[in-house]
C-alpha cells in the first residue's frame, strides 16, 4: 500500500475544504448544532448535490461515485477539522454501508439512489444499552403476521435519528438478530433528543411500538451485516478524528505564536515546544493509523478487521490527548464557551465512545492476533 495520496485525492481535499471553509466556520457550526435537528439543510444539499459528497461511497449502478474507502476518508477527514454538523457519517456511511453489506439489490435500487443524492437521509438505530453494536442482545423484536413485520423497542445513542427519514433497525425474530427499513416520520415512532456533551453531533432514543418495517436482506442476517458496518464505521470515524486532532495541532501551534507572557511568545518556552511536538507525533501516528485502515477497508478479511480496531483504538485515544492539550495550550480561554478547543475536546470524548470504547477495540485487536 501507499501512504501518499493521488492526485485526485489531493483535488478531493482541496474541494472539500475550501467549500467548508466559506460554508461551515466556526460561526455556522455554533448554529447549526444549536437548531432542532442539529444540521444546517442548506449544507446538506450542496454537500450532496453540489458536491456529489453523500454518494461518494455507492457503487454507479445505484446513483453513486463509487470510489473507493480511502476518497471516504479524505472526506470524514476534513469534516472533522471542521466540525461540520452534517448527516453524513449517519446516512453516507453507516446506512449506505447496511444497505450495501445486506446484499438486497431490491432495497438497494429502491433507496440509495435517493441516499447518493442527498434527498433522503437514514440513520442506523443498532444500538441499545452500549456503545457497541450488539444485535445478539436485542431487546426490540420484529414480528411477522397478515399485515407484514411489526417492529417494537427502544434504541439509544441513534446519531442524526431526529434528521432521518428513514431508519435502518436491528431487532429480534424467531429467525436471529434481522434488519429493517422503517419510515421515520409514521406515527407509531417517537424520537427524542437525548443530552449529548457533544452539541456538534446530535443523537436521539427512538421508540417503536408496532411499528410497519419492511425486512433488509435474509431475516437472520444482522449480526452478519453489523459486524462489517462497524469495521467501515470506525475506519471512517479514525479519519474524521485524525482530521480533527490535525486541526488541533495547528490551532495550538497557532496561539503559541501568538500569545505573548512575560515579554515572549509561549511558543518559545520549552514546555510549550514538547507539548506541540508529541502532539504532532500523536497527529502523525493517527493520520498512519486511518490511512493503513482505510486502504484495506473494502474488501472483507482478517487484515481489515484488525486494521479497523487499530485504528479505532489509537485514533480515539490520540485526539483525546491533542484536544486535551489544545485547551492547556490556550489556558483560561480554552476552557471558555466562546473559544473553540471546547468543541474539539466534547467531539473528541464523545466519538471515544461511540462505536466502542478504545479499551474494547484493543480486546477485539488482541483476539484477532491470537493473544
Amino acid at each position: 500500500m501507499s501512504f501518499v495520496s493521488t492526485d485526485e485525492q489531493k483535488a478531493l481535499r482541496q474541494s472539500v475544504r475550501s467549500f467548508l471553509e466559506s460554508k461551515s466556520d466556526e460561526s455556522a457550526v455554533r448554529a447549526a448544532m444549536v437548531s432542532e435537528l442539529g444540521f444546517d439543510r442548506g449544507l446538506w444539499d450542496q454537500l450532496s448535490g453540489q458536491l456529489g459528497l453523500a454518494g461518494l461511497a455507492i457503487p454507479e449502478e445505484y446513483g453513486g461515485s463509487g470510489s473507493v474507502m480511502s476518497d471516504l476518508a479524505v472526506v470524514m477527514s476534513e469534516l472533522g477539522r471542521f466540525l461540520a454538523c452534517s448527516p453524513y457519517f449517519a446516512s453516507a456511511v453507516l446506512a449506505a454501508s447496511t444497505f450495501l453489506e445486506s446484499g438486497d439489490k431490491e432495497a438497494c435500487l429502491a433507496y440509495l439512489p435517493r441516499l447518493a443524492s442527498g434527498e433522503l437521509i437514514a440513520a442506523l438505530a443498532a444500538h441499545e444499552q452500549t456503545a457497541e453494536m450488539a444485535p445478539e442482545a436485542d431487546r426490540t423484536t420484529a414480528e411477522t403476521g397478515g399485515g407484514g413485520w411489526k417492529v417494537t423497542g427502544e434504541k439509544s445513542f441513534v446519531v442524526s435519528g431526529l434528521a432521518a427519514d428513514i431508519l435502518l433497525v436491528s431487532a429480534a425474530t424467531a429467525s436471529g438478530p434481522s434488519l429493517f427499513v422503517v419510515d421515520a416520520t409514521h406515527d407509531s415512532v417517537q424520537r427524542a433528543a437525548l443530552s449529548v456533551m457533544d452539541l456538534t453531533r446530535h443523537q436521539a432514543r427512538i421508540t417503536f411500538a408496532q411499528t410497519p418495517a419492511t425486512l433488509l436482506g435474509e431475516a437472520g442476517s444482522a449480526q452478519r451485516v453489523l459486524a462489517r458496518v462497524a469495521e467501515i464505521g470506525v475506519v471512517a470515524l479514525a479519519s474524521e478524528q485524525a482530521g480533527a486532532a490535525d486541526r488541533c495541532l495547528e490551532m495550538s501551534v497557532d496561539y503559541a505564536k501568538t500569545r505573548f507572557q512575560f515579554g515572549r511568545q509561549i511558543g518559545s518556552f520549552q514546555v510549550i515546544k514538547h507539548m506541540c511536538a508529541d502532539m504532532l507525533l500523536e497527529v502523525e501516528a493517527a493520520k498512519s493509523a486511518a490511512l493503513y485502515a482505510a486502504e484495506h477497508a473494502d474488501e472483507a478479511g482478517a487484515e481489515a478487521t484488525r486494521s479497523a480496531h487499530l485504528a479505532a483504538a489509537y485514533c480515539s485515544d490520540a485526539f483525546m490527548k491533542v484536544a486535551a492539550d489544545n485547551v492547556q495550550i490556550h489556558g483560561g480561554i480554552g476552557f471558555t464557551w466562546e473559544f473553540a478547543a471546547q468543541l474539539y475536546y466534547k467531539r473528541a470524548k464523545s466519538s471515544q465512545v461511540l462505536l466502542g470504547t478504545p479499551g474494547y477495540h484493543r480486546d477485539k485487536l488482541a483476539a484477532c492476533s491470537g493473544l
